[in-house]
């Protein structure tokens, strides 16, 4: 197997029958409608690197703890398949990647099997940059719907028709210090977190763990961390059953009343109480719920794996549901899937790149092991699956997931989610009014609507 952590260039758009055009849209493509000014290295995805026929080759942007269990994925499947060749290649996460799985497409050398979040389906789709996936060819791998997420399944789906193949959920979850929790008297004769599903309720728990921990009663991530802004913010909206964009990024939707109603609160937890710190980044928000100084840390499942080998005393479950009542549960969530890039119709490339997902999947439960909950049913109805703990606590997740909106200028890592972020950031820092800051996320996201898709 082979592992490449970049790709070479050496071969330009002339040769490859790139146009400037093509490239730009790529570009853009790639970045979510980002200016190319920060895209400057970009050329270097124009070539793949060279492979032996028939062998298979595999894009993901997977770093940390995600990239060691899927490089033991990968090694599985070549130990399954000793004769299949493989190539993998790592690349950068966010737009750099996405440009260049464009680029590569666009240039007749894409991957047999990409990685994307499902939220990027619909910009990469409407690009023709994706092949369709036939029942029959899916059938022949055993790979029928009934085995996966319904849910996460239609994300793949564009008018009938399957485009990808869903890996996993991957979730806002709500992490517990357990010691502080029991010292706050939030957990149950069972050991598990009580219930906080109302404004009032979550506001206690997070004066009690304050309490507990000395310090803070949760932290979010804030100064350059817009992702996690945003993430924490939809997973209220999207509760109170608020949209953002309909019409495919053209309209703008949002429910101004409802947005305001999660800011004035995530004020009321971080500026007005203090329970939440207004002046901290990725980093020191990990290290602030590692180290005992906040009973609860919002994020993403895929940090277990730190504070497993912090040694941190937690536990991990469901996002609270804070706001449910009209929109129901809810909570902010993306799908990452396995895709085939288009590359004409090749049906032994096709059976190659369905014999490597298939291998994927069914070791849903290793790539589980990082938080993610498998789309996979095999594994996520499990008697394996439902025993690990806490990954199991929040499969609920997968049913609730609400992600980015279909938009050009939408989708994991993008203009979209940069612009509600911000607003949302602002207000947690105390440096906006939540009133400021929904003009801010409706003027920021008309701009875009109104802007034609340069694609």
């Amino acid at each position: 197997m082979a592992q490449v952590d970049h790709i070479s260039s050496g071969t330009d758009a002339d040769r490859t029958g790139l146009s400037r055009r093509r490239f730009l849209q790529a570009s853009l493509l790639g970045a979510g409608g980002l200016s190319l000014a920060g895209c400057g290295t970009l050329e270097a995805g124009l070539a793949g690197t060279p492979v032996a026929p028939g062998t298979v080759t595999f894009w993901d942007l997977f770093g940390g703890g995600d990239g060691a269990r899927m490089q033991q994925m990968l090694q599985g499947f070549t130990k399954q398949y000793p004769r299949l060749e493989l190539q993998h290649i790592t690349l950068s996460w966010g737009n750099p990647y996405y440009t260049k799985l464009a680029l590569a497409t666009i240039g007749d050398q894409p991957p047999d099997v990409g990685v994307s979040h499902a939220s990027r389906l619909p910009t990469l789709h409407g690009a023709d940059l994706l092949q369709e996936l036939p029942a029959q060819a899916l059938s022949k791998h055993g790979l029928t719907p009934d085995k996966f997420n319904p849910k996460a399944l239609r994300a793949c789906t564009f008018n009938g028709k399957l485009f990808g193949l869903p890996l996993d959920t991957h979730p806002f979850v709500l992490f517990y210090n357990t010691d502080l929790c029991k010292k706050a008297g939030l957990l149950d004769a069972q050991g598990n977190l009580a219930a906080m599903d109302s404004p009032e309720a979550f506001t206690d728990a997070l004066v009690r763990g304050k309490e507990a921990s000395g310090q803070w009663g949760a932290v979010a991530s804030i100064n350059n961390d817009t992702a996690t802004c945003w993430r924490l913010f939809q997973s209220f909206y999207s509760q109170l059953g608020g949209q953002m964009l309909q019409q495919e990024g053209t309209q703008v939707v949002m429910d101004d009343a409802k947005a305001l109603q999660v800011l004035t609160f995530l004020k009321d937890l971080s500026g007005t109480r203090k329970l939440m710190p207004q002046d901290v980044d990725y980093a020191g928000g990990i290290a602030l719920f590692a180290n005992g100084r906040s009973a609860f840390y919002l994020q993403g499942e895929w940090e277990i794996t730190t504070f497993q080998l912090a040694k941190t005393p937690f536990s991990m479950t469901l996002f609270p549901n804070v706001f449910g009542g009209e929109g129901g549960y809810a909570v902010q969530a993306d799908f990452h899937t396995l895709v085939v890039p288009a590359a004409g119709n090749d049906d032994a490339r096709t059976d190659r790149a369905l014999t490597l997902i298939r291998s994927l999947l069914d070791q849903s439960l290793t790539w589980a092991e990082g938080g993610h909950v498998p789309s996979w049913q095999p594994v996520a109805e499990s008697s394996k699956y439902r025993e690990l703990k806490p990954q199991s606590n929040y499969a609920a997740a997968s049913d609730a997931a609400v992600i980015d909106p279909p938009g050009w200028y939408s989708g994991s890592g993008s203009n979209f989610e940069v612009i509600i972020g911000s607003a949302v950031g602002s207000v947690l820092a105390g440096q906006a009014e939540p009133e400021a800051a929904v003009r801010a996320m409706r003027s920021g996201l008309e701009q875009y609507a109104d802007t034609p898709s340069p694609v």
